[in-house]
């Protein structure tokens, strides 16, 4: 099919999801926050409106870069030394000054579930690392040269969400125990922090000498 990129290319945006998936940041602060706080049903709630608001990421993106594919091959090139830049920015960051994970356990007043999903989905969409994030990220693999580069970006996007889901899911299923290994083990987050630092330097590196051949 058209629309699916090339096995390569799944395996290496696999990988990459995976890492970012499990490194600490603001939307699995916010899982395991409300499951602690409310509950299984919060947290999936909100886990599910964190996913939604990548949907609509992925649709901006794939109606900004597909515009500018066919306005100006040449600026799409910049976007993606620009996303290369960017990601080594992020390895940088990672090093530097590790993951931010600080969930909080008070209880407060209960909140409905559709309460919860739709905070899950405001902190997504009013994050604008992620919204840097996947502006840059999603173009390093397509080609400003392939016809069918909007749709392989949809099916990126929703490969995206389909590997989150398992992997965010058993957080919140065992919040307890996931949130106390993460502030207990610092070994186990620095390993995280130097997985995914390494995952988005090399993804950089890639997208730089390709471009130079």
């Amino acid at each position: 099919m058209s629309f699916i990129p090339e096995t390569t290319v799944l395996i290496q945006f696999a990988i990459a999801c995976v890492i970012l998936a499990i490194t600490p940041g603001p939307d699995m602060t916010l899982f395991v926050s409300r499951t602690l706080s409310q509950g299984r049903a919060a947290g999936f709630a909100s886990m599910a409106g964190a996913l939604t608001g990548t949907i609509v990421h992925t649709t901006l993106v794939v109606i900004g870069v597909s515009a500018l594919i066919v306005a100006s091959p040449g600026a799409f090139f910049v976007l993606k030394v620009f996303g290369a830049g960017y990601l080594v920015y992020l390895a940088y960051q990672s090093l530097r000054y590790g993951s931010a994970f600080s969930p909080e356990t008070k209880v407060g007043p209960r909140i409905s579930v559709t309460r919860s999903f739709s905070i899950g989905l405001a902190v997504n969409l009013m994050n604008p690392k992620i919204i840097l994030f996947f502006m840059t990220f999603l173009p390093q693999f397509v080609s400003a040269n392939d016809p069918h580069a909007a749709g392989k970006l949809f099916f990126l996007g929703a490969m995206f969400v389909l590997i989150s889901i398992p992997v965010t899911a058993p957080m919140v299923l065992a919040a307890d125990r996931f949130a106390a290994a993460m502030k207990e083990s610092p070994r186990v987050t620095r390993f995280v922090d130097y997985l995914f630092a390494g995952v988005f330097s090399a993804f950089a590196l890639k997208i730089i000498s390709a471009q130079a051949k």
